[in-house]
């Protein structure tokens, strides 16, 4: 206990000794002054430049726009540490020493690191990745033991042939390449929101920009982590021919619906939202592009994965891809003793008054509600009314149904009859009766 009174008693008074000294106050007062200073500075650029103020932030902020306005409140700190980092230099020479306006910097950096990862870092795993492992490093390389550290776990490693496996190494990639990969995941999503943002250019350039930018992300960040690896670039070259050997034998199937994604973006033969049909019949609405496949969602719900090479390879029919508007056609009969002019203008009027169906006087003519005589059945007249509609005639937009019953509620309103098949029965000989036997 006494021991521990006299270090106390030691300690406080080479504290009282310390700051007893004028050059400790004068380094307080110019931190008080370059913290004023640089609010005040911070400040009138944020009020002469209001992008870079995020509290008029609203909830439908451009990506971008709320990046830089994040960025804003970053400018208080950095003024702050400039002027530190300057002012180091300045005590040192006037006042030989600065170790207080140091210890300020030191922890005005790591506020600033802190900050950072508060505001610009969303995921949590990689938040707390760069608090709790982030912030010492940064501390240890800011009091100058780091590299002590780096020396010390370089020197733990163990020899595999002509491959040296060390601590610092292991750990080095783990650290970088975790960052690497947040930093990779995070650019593509900035970036494909960014682009997807771009209004000037139409649906399809937006999807060919994003997903190029999103492969040269990729190959970026796969060159950052091999040269953290320790691998020389150079030795690619034999691992290119390799791989181009695995490609043509056994990855044909995925390089060429990853080139046919490609070409299908360049070429816009498909994009987000057209109705398509396959060459086995199958049908649905283009939802998601991707680089290997593309998926058609049907009427009933379900999704249909398409590799890209068919749309390339096969033939396919695109009912939406240039115009949405579609021309159908409804079929039913009538007996043969109706008036079929008269019939003619009520199925006209009766189509042409769905609201789905073009109709009217700037509609052009060709494409108006026609009603004809299609062919002379056997029970009845065939006949069918074709219209044109904005999209397809099925799921949420289904127009035949409904046209189908009003034709029949007209049909029944006017007095026409709807055939149905009839047979006559005539007896040749009367004395055959059921229990009559063949040769009597």
């Amino acid at each position: 206990m006494d021991e521990f009174i006299k270090f106390v008693n030691k300690a406080a008074s080479k504290a009282g000794a310390v700051f007893s000294q004028p050059e400790v106050y004068a380094q307080v007062g110019i931190i008080l002054a370059i913290y004023l200073v640089a609010w005040g500075l911070a400040n009138r650029i944020r009020k002469y430049a209001p992008f870079l103020d995020a509290r008029h932030e609203g909830a439908a902020v451009h990506p971008l726009r709320k990046f830089v306005g994040r960025l804003g409140g970053l400018i208080f700190p950095v003024l702050a540490i400039l002027m530190l980092r300057v002012s180091v230099e300045v005590s040192e020479r006037a006042l030989n020493q600065g170790w207080l306006v140091q210890a300020a910097l030191t922890v005005a950096i790591l506020l600033l690191f802190y900050s950072v990862v508060r505001d610009f870092i969303q995921n949590r795993v990689a938040a707390g990745l760069f608090r709790w492992l982030g912030m010492p490093l940064l501390f240890l390389h800011l009091l100058g033991i780091l590299s002590e550290l780096i020396a010390i776990l370089e020197s733990i490693s163990v020899n595999l042939g002509n491959i040296e496996i060390s601590v610092y190494g292991i750990a080095r990639v783990a650290i970088f390449g975790s960052l690497l990969f947040w930093l990779g995941r995070t650019s593509s999503k900035t970036g494909r929101a960014f682009i997807s943002h771009q209004e000037s250019l139409d649906i399809r350039t937006r999807e060919v920009a994003a997903k190029l930018f999103e492969v040269a992300i990729f190959f970026l960040i796969s060159l950052l982590i091999l040269q953290l690896m320790g691998i020389n670039l150079t030795t690619l070259a034999v691992f290119g021919g390799a791989l181009g050997v695995g490609i043509g034998l056994g990855l044909q199937a995925i390089a060429s619906n990853f080139i046919s994604g490609i070409i299908i973006l360049l070429d816009r033969s498909v994009s987000i939202g057209d109705y398509v049909e396959l060459d086995d019949g199958r049908t649905g609405i283009v939802r998601e592009l991707n680089m290997r496949s593309t998926t058609l969602e049907t009427f009933d719900g379900k999704d249909i994965v398409v590799p890209n090479e068919k749309f390339i390879a096969e033939i396919f029919t695109n009912w939406t891809h240039k115009d949405k508007s579609q021309r159908y056609r409804v079929d039913f009969s009538v007996a043969y003793h109706s008036d079929i002019r008269k019939l003619v203008e009520i199925i006209k009027a009766v189509v042409a008054s769905h609201p789905q169906v073009f109709s009217g006087d700037d509609v052009p003519f060709e494409e108006r509600p026609d009603c004809e005589i299609d062919s002379f059945g056997d029970s009845g007249i065939n006949m069918f009314v074709e219209f044109w509609m904005e999209g397809i005639d099925d799921g949420k937009n289904r127009v035949g149904g409904d046209l189908l019953l009003m034709i029949l509620e007209a049909l029944q309103e006017h007095g026409y009859e709807i055939p149905f098949p009839q047979r006559e029965v005539r007896v040749v000989n009367k004395g055959f009766s059921i229990n009559s036997k063949p040769g009597d």
